[in-house]
């Protein structure tokens, strides 16, 4: 009854919003009419316009969601050939479950499993069906563990609840797609917004009843045991296909480097970290509910297992890719389908690594090369000037930027550090070293020989002027050469920067712009457009493309070249940058600025003071 109840809310809910519209057009008329026999047309326009604006944007939202179709999320369709044993298991679990098999199966990259069903007539009639099972379930879980996944699924169906899919999705688009079109400044958006959190916390409260419904079907089918270490296993993956992402495969993707076998590699790291991920598995969070939450906590969902009926289930621990004819062709084919390479070259992952690594580290280097470069005012810098301040007894001054809390002689010593950077740098420029993949842990320098290369301690005695010979003999012996380390990207980029705030409207050199503020530089984007549309456009704005890329096309002032900062006003915000060429650079806050998340400013301000430090 979950479902038919969830309906009725759904329908209820929805016509509700329109509701609320329709008085809102009585209340906007009335006003008018009242505004108009009071006042002159001139004022009753300016003060109604934006109501009646707001008013439209329902209509708008209320047509995109009518015409939208709830259409199969991308993936790749598996047939009997390629799943035989994902589709007899599938089958037999919807026959357990009392429902009709799904009509496709498709495989996705998510770390996920679910279901959809494009049904008409608000759900009264069914339609075809879709099981969508992500890849690297298939690679982490055991059969009987899959199993479970797949009975909760199925569950689903059979109580009916994909059947409302279409109408919380057209509902959920509609209310959404309405206040977004409202600006946050309009009286009339402050009624939708709250009504919209309204909708959400009932359609969530049905949501997580509905997903406790169906965990009683998998453990009825898969038992407790399977049930739960499954169920426990998800954010253990999520959290591993995350670190895989960002570990291995973002530095070659910001370099233009794509893995030849995305998925596989995957495998791999799961292979080598198995007891990592068992131990995140066995920590699993039980956070506490939010009423915004579409499922219920772990721990609630676990404690409730238990209680359930269970069948006699027996451990099956075999790898559940064995459900697909061949995993690593599959593999390949999702890449194909779901990934899009651009220009990308596609390597083997022992090439990828090695020159996604070297590409990151040059990135450091260059990071060094350009401050010894503004420090001893060379053009072209690289490792032969950072050994000549050595040579000369200037590298503590040099060092004390990056060891803010050091005296000189004891940034010097610290540096050996950044130089062990540098000279790993000239080992793979001058073609003696490169890097070697591990799964297991982070990637080695290696000589040709794949040997072990550590150039720690010449790292070290390269930071003293009385050991830099004997640490150029050594490297020398190597066959590193350092002048064959030298800056390659003479101006900083924003590769692989982290988006940390962004505002809207803000004035810089006196032409307004907007600023996407990253944890290596602001990028600034001049003429941006309406000032009541900022908070939207930002969101947009890095929806749309990484911002590296946005980087990439609009001035970008990386931190490194801002020297100091004085902030005569926190609130609105009022800063000149003084640049290390000598430019000024004028920051001012308007009235219209609005923010990207509240703390934007926060942030920006906080950025300051560590230039300043």
């Amino acid at each position: 009854m979950s479902a038919t109840y969830r309906a009725l809310a759904s329908v209820v809910m929805l016509i509700g919003f329109y509701v609320v519209a329709l008085l809102q057009l009585a209340a906007v008329a009335a006003l008018g009419m009242w505004l108009f026999s009071h006042t002159s047309g001139v004022v009753t326009g300016k003060l109604l316009l934006p109501l009646v604006v707001a008013l439209g944007a329902v209509a708008v939202g209320l047509w995109k969601a009518i015409r939208t179709k709830n259409e199969p999320a991308p993936g790749l369709i598996l047939g009997e050939r390629e799943a035989p044993q994902l589709w007899a298991t599938v089958r037999e679990l919807a026959a357990a479950v009392g429902t009709r098999a799904p009509d496709e199966i498709r495989l996705v990259p998510e770390v996920n499993a679910a279901v959809g069903e494009q049904s008409r007539l608000l759900g009264l009639v069914g339609g075809r069906r879709t099981l969508y099972v992500g890849l690297p379930l298939l690679q982490a879980m055991r059969v009987d563990q899959l199993r479970s996944v797949l009975a909760h699924e199925l569950g689903h169906y059979s109580g009916r609840h994909t059947r409302l899919g279409g109408v919380a999705y057209r509902g959920r688009l509609a209310i959404e797609g309405t206040v977004e079109r409202i600006s946050p400044r309009n009286p009339i958006g402050w009624v939708f917004k709250g009504y919209s959190k309204l909708y959400l916390m009932v359609d969530n409260a049905a949501s997580r009843r509905q997903e406790l419904e169906a965990d009683r079907a998998s453990v009825r089918l898969a038992g407790h045991e399977a049930a739960t270490s499954a169920l426990r296993t998800l954010p253990a993956l999520d959290a591993a296909w995350a670190f895989y992402m960002r570990r291995y495969v973002e530095p070659g993707w910001s370099a233009g480097l794509a893995p030849d076998d995305l998925f596989g590699g995957f495998a791999q790291l799961l292979q080598a970290r198995r007891e990592e991920i068992d131990e995140l598995r066995e920590n699993a969070p039980e956070r506490e509910a939010s009423r915004w939450d579409t499922h219920p906590p772990i721990g609630v969902r676990v404690a409730a297992m238990g209680e359930a009926p269970a069948a006699e289930a027996r451990l099956d621990d075999r790898p559940a890719w064995i459900m697909l004819a061949d995993v690593a062709g599959a593999g390949r084919q999702l890449q194909g389908l779901v990934v899009d390479h651009g220009s990308r070259r596609i390597l083997p992952w022992p090439e990828f690594v090695a020159e996604s690594v070297a590409a990151t580290v040059q990135q450091q280097a260059d990071g060094i090369y350009r401050a010894a470069g503004r420090f001893a005012g060379t053009a072209a810098p690289g490792l032969p000037t950072v050994l000549d301040l050595v040579r000369t007894g200037r590298l503590g001054a040099f060092a004390e930027q990056f060891f803010s809390n050091a005296t000189r002689k004891e940034a010097a010593l610290a540096f050996a550090g950044p130089m062990e950077t540098l000279l790993d740098n000239a080992a793979v420029r001058s073609g003696r070293a490169r890097w070697q993949l591990s799964w297991s842990g982070p990637a080695q320098l290696v000589g040709a020989g794949g040997e072990p290369w550590d150039l720690a301690e010449i790292a070290k005695l390269a930071v003293s002027p009385e050991t830099l010979d004997e640490a150029l003999s050594r490297l020398a012996e190597r066959g590193v050469d350092a002048a064959q380390a030298t800056v390659v990207q003479a101006r900083a980029s924003a590769r692989n920067a982290d988006l940390i705030g962004g505002l809207a409207n803000i004035k810089i050199d006196g032409r307004e712009h907007d600023v996407l503020v990253l944890d290596n530089g602001l990028v600034l984007i001049p003429d941006p457009g309406k000032s009541s549309e900022g908070e939207k456009r930002l969101t947009e704005m890095v929806s749309a493309e990484p911002v590296g890329e946005l980087a990439a096309r609009h001035p970008y002032l990386p931190y490194e070249e801002i020297t100091s900062v004085e902030v005569t006003r926190e609130v609105p915000l009022k800063a000149t940058l003084t640049l290390y060429d000598g430019r000024t650079v004028q920051v001012q806050e308007l009235m219209s600025s609005e923010f990207l998340e509240k703390h934007s400013r926060d942030t920006l301000l906080r950025v300051f003071e560590r230039i300043n430090d």
